[in-house]
């Protein structure tokens, strides 16, 4: 199993909590991005530098992901694509996407793309908050202690 990460959207407090998740859990982890990212030194810790342009990370992911994988993604159609390939696609606010919920979470991102072109006024996303931080790190727990149980 290994994580992958939907990067150049991904909200540094997130980042810091799969870093010491994967030392902790010794989980390989991949930051894919189109823009030079940090990382800590780790042999577990990677990063992949795809060039610009709509969705290529996105793609990247698809291509190399495998079933139990995690991808950590904001990206609804990408939490599709991955989950249809057996991975687990968790948003940075700690929503877990399944094959049973993410035709509905299609449906309503669909919907919202619609009503943008067509010029109704739409809010954008809710101010990050700490109960984001705290659902994500809980359901990333579940995800890896759940891989441990398997293997253990």
């Amino acid at each position: 199993m290994q994580i992958w990460v939907d990067a150049d959207a991904c909200p540094r407090p997130i980042k810091e909590i799969l870093y010491r998740a994967a030392e902790r859990t010794r989980t390989s982890m991949v930051l894919v991005a189109n823009t030079p990212l940090q990382t800590p030194a780790s042999a577990l810790i990677r990063t992949l530098r795809v060039r610009r342009g709509f969705d290529v990370a996105d793609r990247e992911i698809v291509d190399q992901v495998a079933a139990g994988d995690i991808v950590v993604t904001a990206d609804i159609p990408l939490a599709a694509d991955v989950v249809g390939r057996g991975a687990h696609a968790l948003d940075p606010r700690g929503m877990l996407y399944t094959a049973e919920n993410i035709p509905e979470r299609l449906a309503v991102r669909n919907l919202m793309a619609e009503l943008r072109s067509s010029g109704v006024p739409t809010s954008g996303p809710a101010a990050w908050s700490a109960s984001d931080t705290r659902a994500f790190a809980n359901q990333l727990d579940r995800l890896l202690s759940a891989r441990e149980t398997r293997r253990g």
